[in-house]
């Protein structure tokens, strides 16, 4: 995958080297409060194929719906949330907001997560896994995105 994106201003760019190791819709309460929307597209992805200068932003640490820290990077001028680390979440991976890239279509979301707060007036589309909360990667990914996770958890690139 070689897709670009950025901010809204356009300050702060960034071009995505590899393709995610999922994608999510999430449905959570957290989410649907950063995006102002009924969900968030998140592109799970390892930090490290996420070109862009990630000192340039500005970082806000929230409290997840875990519990866990959330640290939300956006632009420091136009305050557009490019990406967020859940610091529960395992690796040096962030997830990136799919609806800042110069294409989001070019993503589909690979599951339906915490669909316990989904909006009632959203029908989900046939055919993509669907989740009450989360789900075990284990269980759900494939074995190259996990190979990938484990790989990027061992500091192995």
């Amino acid at each position: 995958m070689d897709e670009a994106g950025g901010c809204a201003c356009g300050k702060v760019r960034y071009r995505l080297r590899a393709t995610p190791l999922v994608v999510h819709a999430c449905h959570c309460r957290d989410c649907q409060r950063l995006s102002g929307s009924a969900f968030l597209t998140n592109i799970w992805i390892e930090r490290g194929f996420v070109e862009a200068d990630h000192r340039a932003l500005r970082s806000v640490m929230l409290q997840g719906g875990s519990g866990k820290p959330h640290e939300v990077f956006s632009c420091p001028d136009c305050g557009t949330a490019l990406y967020s680390k859940y610091h529960a979440a395992p690796g040096d991976t962030v997830l990136l907001r799919a609806g800042t890239l110069d294409r989001p279509e070019a993503v589909r979301p690979d599951v339906h997560i915490f669909t316990r707060s989904k909006m009632p007036w959203l029908p989900l589309p046939d055919g993509v896994p669907v989740f009450e909360s989360f789900y075990r990667i284990a269980e759900f990914w494939p074995e190259a995105s996990r190979e990938r996770l484990r790989r990027n958890i061992a500091g192995e690139g």
